[in-house]
């Protein structure tokens, strides 16, 4: 049962001018309008067999304004050019005892086996109000793809998908997902009718098999269970634009790929569930030449492994610029985490706000790896505790680092003695920063450091340094160092032009 545009008056200027959608009839032979097809508008009835026999290639549907309820998934693959738009249109899933099939999700658009050429899919609002009604509203995988305004209403409660999954099936191909909101979040699985048939719940966006170049604008995610946006599988570039991501387990925001970026995206961590484990802000991997820029991240319920940004062993270069970072709470929990085996990473334009128990706010861990970091025009201020003995601002253990123009201030909590950079590794340089702390400004243990043209100054009546015995070949130039260097035992320590008050 298809109707081509001009057999239901879609095609007329009148008509394409007043419709929000009539500028994208000309892309398709056939548009039809499903109530005129024998969609139900209300809400009563299935539509799904309707869209069944609507079904074809090179085919819009439009929805007008009305509800529109879905007891069974309808799928469409192979396709070379297909759209599902609505007009202030509003799906209704039923519960999760009386969806009938595979309780999965609404509109299955493309496999990996039999993907998509172009799909449209826009206009959507999902009422999952009622008690377990969560489910995938859709899975888009084509070459191409445009997803544009679907806000999922209500908690995700039944335990199966989370709202949306998208892939870029051809490498050159491009897919936009803009403006999908899913702001209540899901339930974790054992608090659901599915328990005991998933691992852990839902993920609010799933997209880990992409190959092309995939966009993510101004989306909305809340507090899922097993990650809030995960796009950190498959060889293509991840680009997340704006956004608001809040409370998800495991990261709110997970991405890898060749040259991903991650701009101008709001991450909170203001709530934790009992079951959550783990709530970092951004975890980025499997990859090179990852990008953060401009991201505002701010948590202040942590869990012991939710780190603000964990950049992981399996990421190969990144870049963190222009992001301010503030951390706060009752436990120990650290800010910037530079994973052992990741490659080189710069950190620039930063700042950290650190107010918990204890913790780093940048820790750079021990590696075998010499790939440079760099930390250049980074802020770090708070007061924290050293609950845990994780009491320094910067704790650098991996060789070849370099700290420029780094402002540090480390008063420590309640009287707490904390230090603004200890080192351990080796070839690490301080150049024209600014270290303050309430124990000593910088501890070395590692070898061949240089502090040149800095100002350390402890405010708890220490020496501006501290070199213990393991330190070896230390060179300091033209600092001002307040109450001059505390040496331990260290060996062949330079000193030339330094003042010392």
């Amino acid at each position: 049962m298809v109707a081509c545009a001009a057999g239901i008056g879609l095609t007329s200027t009148a008509a394409a001018s007043s419709d929000p959608y009539g500028h994208y009839y000309d892309d398709y032979a056939t548009v039809v309008d499903v109530t005129e097809a024998g969609a139900d508008d209300t809400g009563t009835e299935s539509i799904t067999p309707v869209l069944e026999d609507l079904r074809s290639d090179d085919t819009l549907l439009v929805f007008p304004e009305g509800e529109y309820f879905m007891d069974e998934q309808f799928r469409f693959t192979g396709f070379d050019n297909f759209g599902v738009v609505g007009e202030n249109a509003t799906l209704i899933p039923a519960n999760f005892h009386e969806f009938d099939g595979p309780q999965y999700r609404l509109f299955r658009l493309g496999v990996s086996y039999s993907p998509g050429g172009h799909l449209r899919f826009e206009g959507f609002d999902v009422d999952q109000s009622a008690p377990d009604t969560g489910i995938r509203t859709i899975e888009a995988t084509a070459d191409r793809f445009e997803v544009r305004d679907v806000t999922i209403d209500g908690f995700h409660d039944s335990g199966t998908w989370g709202p949306g999954l998208f892939n870029v099936t051809d490498p050159d191909g491009h897919g936009i997902v803009e403006r999908f909101r899913a702001p209540d979040g899901g339930a974790w699985v054992d608090n659901t009718p599915n328990a005991g048939n998933r691992w852990r719940g839902p993920i609010g966006i799933e997209a880990n098999q992409n190959v092309g170049t995939l966009e993510f604008r101004h989306c909305w995610l809340g507090g899922f269970p097993n990650n809030g946006l995960y796009a950190a599988g498959g060889d293509g570039r991840i680009i997340v634009h704006g956004g608001w991501f809040r409370n998800s387990n495991g990261a709110n925001v997970r991405v890898g790929g060749q040259g991903s970026e991650i701009r101008w995206p709001t991450v909170e961590v203001d709530s934790t569930r009992p079951e959550d484990r783990s709530q970092r802000g951004i975890r980025i991997e499997n990859g090179r030449n990852i990008e953060i820029h401009g991201a505002a991240i701010e948590i202040t319920s942590p869990k012991p492994t939710s780190h603000a940004i964990s950049v992981m062993n399996t990421c190969e270069s990144a870049r963190i610029d222009n992001t301010r970072l503030d951390v706060r709470g009752a436990d120990v929990n650290h800010g910037i985490v530079v994973s052992p085996d990741t490659g080189e990473t710069t950190i620039v334009e930063t700042e950290i706000t650190h107010e918990t128990a204890g913790g780093y706010p940048l820790w750079i861990r021990e590696s075998d790896r010499t790939e440079q970091i760099l930390a250049e025009h980074l802020t770090i201020s708070g007061q924290a505790g050293d609950a845990g003995g994780f009491r320094d601002g910067i704790r650098c253990e991996r060789d070849n680092c370099r700290f420029s123009n780094v402002d540090i201030s480390q008063r420590g909590r309640d009287g707490v003695e904390r230090n603004a950079i200890v080192n351990t590794g080796a070839d690490l340089t301080v150049y024209q920063s600014d270290l303050r702390a309430s124990q000593y400004p910088f501890v070395d243990l590692g070898a061949d450091v240089v502090v040149r043209d800095s100002t350390l100054e402890s405010s708890g009546g220490q020496q501006a340094v501290c070199l213990y015995d393991a330190s070896t070949g230390a060179t300091f130039k033209k600092n001002r160092l307040v109450d001059g260097i505390r040496d331990l035992g260290a060996s062949d320590v330079t000193t030339w032009e330094n003042t010392y008050e």
